[in-house]
């Protein structure tokens, strides 16, 4: 008979989803903002988000229309590769130019930002900085804490 179960049977178990939380998801996007990077010696991609709506994304690369670190080598100072736009920056750039204000959101980089990153997000109005790994300077750990800005680590599940 159609429709009917047979007696002595029942429905497997449906398999629980386990859902991504609103940090895992935006990092993840961070990461693949990532993948766009045009410096080898650290792909970092940043996203900017209020309300659970990405508002800009960012790479670190070439300042537009020049060469690609990956392409022509690195500009190196004290050991840095100082040809790139770090990604945050970018993010930050992206938001101005397209007329987004970015007053009261987070950022989700795929490392934390280095100091002069730390001070433009600050200065932006960014409330949450939340990040995958520690990249380099403390100074961002304490001044983070006096200027009421969030500073999280972000651990993915493998």
């Amino acid at each position: 008979m159609a429709g009917r179960k047979s007696e002595g049977t029942a429905a497997a178990p449906a398999k629980k989803r386990i859902r991504a939380s609103w940090d895992e998801y935006f990092m993840r996007i961070a990461i693949q903002a990532a993948s766009r990077s045009t410096c080898d010696r650290k792909h970092v991609g940043a996203v900017i988000v209020r309300d659970k709506t990405i508002l800009s994304t960012g790479y670190n690369g070439s300042v537009r229309g020049m060469p690609h670190c990956d392409d022509i080598g690195h500009m190196m100072e004290n050991s840095h590769c100082v040809a790139t736009v770090h990604a945050e920056a970018n993010a930050i750039i992206q938001a101005a130019k397209n007329g987004t204000s970015i007053n009261g959101a987070d950022v989700y980089i795929t490392a934390s930002p280095c100091w002069n990153c730390f001070k433009l997000i600050a200065n932006s109005g960014i409330k949450r900085i939340l990040y995958l790994e520690f990249y380099r300077d403390e100074r961002i750990l304490r001044t983070a804490r006096r200027a009421g800005i969030a500073l999280k680590r972000i651990v993915l599940p493998a």
